[in-house]
């Protein structure tokens, strides 16, 4: 019984396994055919690889300029949101207030909104920054960063709140007896030991923000400056879709993060239960 009871688990956590996975493999198969294959049969493997829609793909998307792009929107808005989550973190659980918990309150509260109810608000707010105080929020690749570290900033002061608070304060005070300042207590002591969850945190916004659609659509309308989920939007037009060319598209956009993805995976559940649990 023990070994038929094997059998099954593995029998249908392999069918789940397929049935997530297909659609990565409809995309990819599909990248391949040209578009009468695609209307044949959508499942069915090519007829041969040809990577002419590939090339095409790449000089309709302006591929090279919407990878750097979102590099630039990426990186950036990373790099903000852990030195400014993680300092955020440690002062809030060092505080040790009743006005230090309020404020991790309200970070955790901002979690729970979803980004539709705010859209239209926020874009409406940028607008009149813009137009009243002069800096530039729409159409740009900054106001872009701007706002992805907004939305970012409380899951990882969410994260980090609960790994500060296994760090012994002793570490913390030796170092200050030591004579050095908060800074260097901060980046000397207790940066280096949130090691585990700055790569969740690392990890979780690079396929947040790369992958992200709805926020780069409603801030950026020049090309120049579109991002790769954007650029890929240029397949789909208002009569015909070139599905062959959008399929390889929409692999080129994926293939850099499954590659940071499978590089860094070991860190995700170790961070994630370290920040949340402790």
């Amino acid at each position: 019984m023990g070994n038929l009871k094997k059998i099954f688990l593995n029998g249908f956590f392999l069918i789940c396994c397929c049935f997530f996975l297909s659609p990565i493999y409809i995309i990819v198969v599909n990248s391949f055919k040209g578009r009468s294959e695609i209307y044949e049969n959508i499942l069915a493997l090519p007829g041969s690889l040809n990577f002419e829609y590939y090339v095409n793909a790449m000089k309709k998307m302006n591929f090279l300029n919407a990878v750097k792009n979102s590099l630039i929107v990426t990186l950036v808005s990373i790099l903000i949101i852990v030195v400014l989550a993680s300092m955020t973190a440690w002062m809030l659980v060092r505080a040790k207030n009743k006005f230090s918990n309020f404020i991790f309150s309200v970070f955790v509260a901002t979690m729970l909104i979803p980004f539709q109810t705010l859209m239209m608000p926020l874009m409406q707010e940028m607008g009149w920054i813009r137009d009243h105080i002069g800096l530039p929020m729409l159409d740009t690749l900054g106001g872009l960063i701007y706002m992805n570290v907004g939305f970012g900033a409380s899951m990882a002061v969410f994260l980090y709140h609960g790994f500060v608070n296994s760090i012994p304060i002793s570490l913390e005070e030796a170092a200050t007896i030591d004579g050095c300042n908060k800074f260097g207590v901060f980046w000397r002591i207790v940066f280096p030991m949130l090691k585990p969850v700055t790569v969740t945190v690392i990890i979780l916004d690079v396929i947040w923000i790369w992958n992200d659609y709805l926020l780069p659509s409603l801030v950026i309308t020049s090309k120049s400056l579109r991002t790769i989920p954007l650029s890929t939007f240029s397949f789909f037009g208002q009569f015909t879709i070139q599905w062959n060319m959008a399929m390889a598209g929409l692999t080129l956009t994926i293939i850099p993060v499954v590659i940071f993805y499978l590089c860094a995976q070991k860190y995700i559940i170790k961070g994630v239960a370290a920040g949340a649990v402790k």
